[in-house]
């Protein structure tokens, strides 16, 4: 055979003396990872509940009976520059809960007077007079009242959908008991007694509903609103003991176990063909999983039925004092309930209760989870959560919470022993293969939480996460 060496070859014309790494990459085999996903997160929230086997698919929380006298929040309709209040809404206020004639609350609701206010004013004052109630529509106000010593202390935070000076519809002599300042801009509605007693003298059974409510403090309750139970201490002789008995609501909550699937499909040639070094299949089951317990994980957050964010208490969720998450304000969201387990807050929100702690001076504690070292306050853990909303107004929410059947705190909720159950609570199915060869696989998971007794989730609200300008 002849070479025609008239022409150079590529390595001859580059000057290569040896075989190139694109050529023999050819024969070579590669090392190759696993599929990767952004996605997946700690989960601590999953990790850190306890889970209750849920059968039949519902759970029932059996509590005491309580007396609810309202203590919600209020709800408004907004018309360019004008605010409403929506009548039905006026039914989370104490004394009209559980009133239901729509005509004379929207009397109510057209009687009321919008009032905008600007940073700094002062709303009422303490000691005066009291003659009206306060719906804030949208703002912050503070209230201040004079300590035992003579100082200015802070009494509460309110914000939007709050309200204040209910005592005064119904009480001539009533007085403001603290000092309600503006601390953003904002909106509020009055409803003047006059304006509520006018509406009185014309609705006979408004005055029926007032008639009962003013009687349900003669309720023998204890400081939870629970039926009380009857006992006496510290008697002598052969004194007459009470009768006791623990009464019960008669229509507990109950939670149904929510959903979440999805369809994994897989070619059979891939199947067939690629599952050398990695089970195709088995890598494609794994990414879904991640992905559906990311949204169990959400939906334990936001879901509106069962998620921790809106089945919080009213009574729990409690307002920054300064907008940024102070030390402060963790430790009263610590002091409203026993043996709490952790919090749950965005990464940013916990970056910013550690810039609150530099200007402080202050080191939060680190404790040892499963291994892993996070920080803590108080003892008690920091934990990540980026399901957790921040709003556009780069405001969050911050969680804490109690856990356990036995400590009566916060649950998870699901259900074990499922057909072809490849996790606990989780289930894949296989669905069959269509005329195109593509194999089918249903994946499923149920689960849901549930709150035991309301002091064990609190929420601290409108959390400033942004970097303050000096």
């Amino acid at each position: 055979m002849t070479v025609d060496t008239s022409q150079p070859t590529q390595s001859q014309a580059t000057g290569q003396s040896s075989l190139g790494t694109a050529a023999a990459r050819n024969l070579a085999t590669t090392t190759k990872s696993a599929p990767q996903m952004q996605e997946i997160t700690s989960r601590w929230l999953l990790r850190m509940l306890p889970w209750v086997e849920t059968k039949g698919g519902t759970y029932r929380v059996n509590r005491r009976l309580s007396y609810t006298v309202g203590d919600g929040r209020i709800d408004f309709v907004q018309d360019g520059a004008r605010v409403r209040v929506i009548p039905r809404e006026l039914g989370e206020l104490a004394a009209l809960r559980g009133f239901d004639d729509v005509a004379v609350l929207t009397a109510l609701a057209d009687r009321c007077v919008q009032r905008d206010f600007r940073p700094g004013e002062v709303l009422v004052e303490r000691g005066a007079p009291a003659d009206r109630i306060h719906l804030i529509a949208h703002g912050r106000i503070g209230q201040t009242s004079v300590g035992q010593y003579g100082d200015v202390v802070s009494v509460a935070v309110l914000a939007d959908g709050g309200h204040f000076g209910e005592g005064a519809l119904l009480d001539a002599d009533a007085r403001w008991e603290s000092t309600a300042t503006a601390e953003t801009a904002g909106t509020l509605l009055t409803l003047s007694r006059a304006d509520f007693q006018a509406v009185l003298a014309t609705a006979p059974g408004l005055g029926e509903h007032l008639d009962r409510f003013t009687a349900l403090p003669l309720q023998r309750q204890n400081k939870h609103g629970e039926a009380e139970i009857a006992m006496s201490a510290g008697h002598t002789g052969e004194a007459e003991l009470p009768g006791a008995f623990v009464d019960y609501e008669l229509k507990p909550r109950e939670y149904e176990l929510s959903i979440a699937q999805t369809v994994l499909r897989v070619h059979s040639r891939v199947a067939d063909l690629y599952n050398e070094p990695m089970n195709q299949t088995e890598e494609q089951l794994r990414l879904t999983i991640e992905a559906l317990r990311e949204r169990q994980e959400h939906e334990l957050i936001n879901n509106r039925e069962f998620g921790l964010l809106h089945n919080a208490a009213f009574k729990q969720r409690i307002q920054t004092y300064s907008g940024a998450p102070t030390p402060d304000d963790l430790d009263e969201l610590l002091c409203r309930r026993r043996g709490s387990r952790f919090f749950l807050a965005h990464p940013r929100a916990i970056a910013a209760i550690g810039r609150e702690f530099n200007a402080r001076g202050l080191y939060p504690d680190h404790v040892d989870l499963g291994g892993q070292q996070v920080p803590a306050w108080r003892g008690v853990p920091i934990l990540p959560c980026s399901k957790i909303p921040i709003t556009k107004e780069n405001t969050t929410s911050i969680l804490v919470m109690r856990t356990g059947e036995d400590k009566q705190g916060v649950i998870g909720l699901r259900q074990t022993g499922l057909v072809e159950e490849y996790e606990p609570g989780l289930s894949v199915r296989f669905m069959g293969i269509d005329e195109k060869a593509i194999i089918s696989y249903l994946v499923t998971t149920y689960y849901s939480a549930a709150i035991l007794v309301p002091d064990a989730l609190g929420v601290l609200e409108n959390v400033q996460i942004g970097h303050r300008r000096d």
